[in-house]
């Protein structure tokens, strides 16, 4: 996250702790290491994954060698170590077989849920507990211009939900302040630049402007201006097609609700659920 004052320099906000980047890189390595044997399950004739199946797994010993000199609590430690040794025996048993078979990536996978699992609730802790700090003490910096700050976060479709950046913003905007002083900003990558983000946010508040000037509404231009049009005319030419429309409901421009998934339903909606 970074600061923006008028007439001052930005203010980068210091790294999320190392404690997250650890429980992140070594989760990550499981989940891809499951990605990258996909293309050789039970191909017994092609043995092309040997090569870099030896290399990972030489970073892969590194990793735990070197896991006793990390800054992580004894509990979360030993979760690491758990994940790195059964992520090594299974590249082992797979090199001395010498065939990647469905049933022992699955035996893997199952193995090693519940100590990934424990990996994303810790990062988690780590991530949000940090941004708090950090917006904690920038709103008391700030003081009464506070009311006065934009902010806004990127985000991929995979991160929209419970964004672990916008949702702590959020807690200290308020509920008045979505959609209309705090943004999400939806992007086709994970990093976006800080020029690309100021650009956004003032192309969308100067658009706001013109929004206001030429149909009195401050917020029509934050969306779509041929969307409502474009709704009317898909319900005419469905019921020309003697097809039922299928519409969201329609809300209306300045919308507060969150800019995510916020229809309930059945079902799971986070690992803790999962069975």
């Amino acid at each position: 996250m970074t600061l923006y004052r008028p007439g001052m320099a930005p203010v980068d906000a210091p790294s999320v702790p190392i404690d997250n980047q650890i429980l992140k890189s070594i989760g990550h390595s499981t989940r891809a290491l499951a990605e990258v044997v996909g293309p050789y399950l039970d191909n017994a004739s092609d043995k092309s994954w040997r090569g870099s199946m030896l290399a990972y797994r030489s970073r892969m010993q590194s990793a735990l060698e070197g896991l006793d000199a990390t800054p992580l609590q004894a509990a979360w430690r030993d979760n690491n170590r758990t994940i790195l040794v059964n992520n090594i025996a299974f590249m082992d048993d797979c090199i001395a077989k010498g065939v990647i078979t469905f049933a022992a990536l699955e035996a893997f996978s199952k193995k090693q849920a519940p100590f990934l699992a424990k990996d994303v609730a810790w990062a988690a802790q780590v991530q949000v507990g940090h941004w708090m700090t950090v917006l904690a003490n920038w709103k008391t910096q700030l003081g009464a211009d506070w009311v006065k700050t934009y902010a806004a976060s990127n985000t991929i479709y995979v991160a929209r939900q419970n964004n672990v950046l916008f949702t702590p913003l959020a807690q200290f905007f308020g509920p008045e302040a979505i959609n209309d002083r705090l943004l999400l900003i939806e992007t086709v990558s994970f990093t976006t630049t800080p020029a690309d983000m100021l650009e956004s946010v003032t192309r969308i508040i100067a658009d706001r402007s013109v929004g206001s000037l030429f149909f009195g509404n401050y917020h029509l231009m934050d969306y779509e201006l041929m969307g409502g049009d474009a709704r009317t005319a898909i319900i005419a030419e469905s019921t020309k097609r003697g097809m039922t429309p299928f519409l969201p409901p329609q809300v209306p421009f300045g919308s507060k609700q969150w800019p995510a998934l916020v229809t309930p339903g059945p079902g799971p909606g986070s690992i803790a659920e999962l069975k």
